[in-house]
């Protein structure tokens, strides 16, 4: 794919960001287009490292605006498309169900016509690479993981909304052969999260002494993913996965929410200088909310058979990372916590 220009939509937002730096330093013979809206959760700052760069242009720009998806195809002339632009937070699609399909499914189909069009029936190394969710799996019982050939039983407005993107995706390849990927991936977490997701929630809260709201009891379980591994992943299916097949992504990193917060908690602690057990006292459990699923696991032994993936760093290495670089970009933490995100924290948590 030399001098091949690469769109990735939503490549300001936290796993866009690191697939874009990813691949605008490793590939300087691409040039890598950034498409992101610019909502509350796509941020620049996030690659500020990159943005000096010959071979990285950044638009502006929403994916259900068809017209303007047209003309962004015609301009570039796109030989590939990493798509991760989504509404992506559960809570948030609990509030406004709409706002999801709009954005998660027409944009999608939205895209994928602006590909079929351009590319009119030339699809050689031409490939349409959708990332996806763990969450249109469904839920899983205390034991067991998703395999690719799960059948879908998404609970939530959002992992519905990503079931549906998945459909259209794999319909596209069906009946008009566009050389499509996918993959679904567990629960992420590194730097450059905005913080209305667990990790950097409980991180940006300890910092503030302010209450750790978890749902429930906290006995929900998730897998984490490293997101730079989970970037590593996406390069890998990009350039060596199988037209027309998924594959799932997974760190291999099982943990209860509750169990989760506690040893960050004993980690900040540590970081700051606080007595063991300070961080812990501010957990406060709060109604849990509307079809949260109790359990996801991923198996990625496709992936790491077909193709050589596995997690890079165990759960425990990734996390301190992450905190490390949390207690480090405190300014980027105060800049991205102020105004619409503080009403919409108030609205979610203080009443329940």
């Amino acid at each position: 794919m030399e001098n091949k220009v690469i769109l990735i939509t939503g490549g300001a937002g936290f796993i866009g960001s690191h697939v874009v730096r990813r691949f605008v330093n490793r590939y300087s013979n691409y040039k890598i287009v950034n498409l992101d809206k610019l909502t509350y959760a796509g941020n620049l700052e996030n690659l500020k490292d990159v943005e000096d760069k010959t071979n990285y242009i950044f638009e502006k720009g929403d994916i259900t605006d068809l017209e303007f998806i047209n003309q962004l195809f015609e301009k570039y002339q796109f030989y590939g498309v990493i798509h991760l632009a989504a509404e992506s937070h559960v809570d948030r699609s609990i509030s406004n169900p709409l706002e999801f399909v709009l954005t998660n499914v027409v944009g999608t189909v939205n895209l994928l016509n602006a590909a079929k069009t351009i590319w009119k029936g030339n699809f050689e190394n031409k490939i349409f690479y959708h990332v996806s969710t763990d969450e249109v799996y469904g839920e899983l019982g205390d034991d067991g993981k998703f395999l690719e050939t799960t059948p879908y039983d998404p609970n939530s407005p959002y992992s519905a909304s990503k079931a549906s993107s998945d459909h259209f995706v794999r319909a596209y390849h069906h009946t008009f052969k566009l050389p499509v990927k996918i993959s679904n991936c567990s629960n992420n977490y590194g730097s450059h999260h905005f913080p209305e997701k667990l990790i950097p929630l409980m991180i940006n809260n300890i910092l503030q002494n302010k209450a750790l709201p978890v749902y429930g009891k906290g006995e929900n379980v998730r897998d984490w993913l490293f997101v730079e591994d989970h970037a590593r992943a996406i390069d890998v299916i990009f350039h060596q996965g199988k037209v027309g097949e998924t594959y799932n992504i997974g760190g291999n990193n099982e943990w209860k929410n509750i169990d989760l917060v506690k040893f960050l908690c004993q980690l900040m602690d540590k970081k700051l200088n606080r007595q063991e057990g300070d961080s812990e006292k501010l957990i406060s459990y709060v109604t849990d909310r509307a079809g949260h699923d109790f359990r996801y696991a991923i198996d990625a032994s496709k992936l790491t058979n077909n193709l050589g993936w596995e997690p890079s760093v165990t759960f425990e290495q990734g996390l301190e990372k992450t905190v490390d670089w949390y207690l480090a970009n405190q300014d980027w933490l105060e800049h991205v916590t102020s105004g619409a995100y503080k009403n919409y924290y108030q609205n979610m948590y203080s009443n329940r």
